[in-house]
């Protein structure tokens, strides 16, 4: 009987360490997909901020026109 015991203490012990390995590859990911993330905040802010200013541009000179 101990050595049925045994072979599930291992088989326990491998499955924790596969899940483990698991775990860090998964956090891995993650970090990458929010660093990726992070870049595509930033470039949606900068095309954002260009529309805007164009935009802003566009009023400025309908607005000199209509003094013309």
């Amino acid at each position: 009987m101990s050595d049925a015991k045994i072979i599930i203490i291992k088989d326990l012990l491998d499955t924790k360490a596969r899940k483990e390995r698991e775990l860090a590859y998964y956090q891995e990911e993650l970090r990458k997909l929010e660093e990726k993330m992070h870049w595509l905040r930033m470039e949606i802010k900068l095309t954002s901020d260009i529309i805007n200013m164009i935009e802003k541009e566009k009023m400025v000179d309908i607005m000199e026109m209509i003094k013309k």
